[in-house]
């Protein structure tokens, strides 16, 4: 009696483009390629004060950021959001001020003892 009521519940998520790790991983890859290639036109497009050097250094930095990702519906909503961030550098609807928001320094960590507080002005 107690076995038909202890039934496990296994629920299937659907999945955005990709079925397997293996694909999701192909996609990711050509997204890294298109940027890869599109990068020498955005900086001479936007007049960046970045090289292309320093742009694809920033665009594995990124890419690097979210390599151990696991989760398929994770990395295919980063990948679209990636194509949809490319195709706005590439026709220019963003301003080079939209795309130094990449270049943006990192998290800053606050001082924690008593000298550095003050030499940063902080009580």
């Amino acid at each position: 009696m107690t076995s038909k009521l202890a039934k496990p519940v296994v629920r299937q998520v659907k999945p955005l483009l990709s079925l397997d790790k293996e694909e999701a991983r192909k996609r990711a890859l050509n997204l890294y390629k298109a940027w890869y290639r599109q990068i020498p036109y955005i900086v001479r497009d936007s007049y960046l004060p970045k090289s292309v050097e320093q742009c694809r250094a920033k665009l594995r930095e990124e890419f690097e950021k979210h390599r151990n990702l696991t989760d398929i519906r994770v990395i295919d909503m980063l990948v679209i959001k990636g194509q949809m961030e490319l195709k706005s550098c590439a026709n220019k609807w963003s301003q080079s001020c939209h795309i130094m928001n990449f270049f943006k320094e990192s998290y800053e960590q606050k001082p924690k003892d008593f000298l550095s507080k003050f030499m940063d002005g902080r009580p």
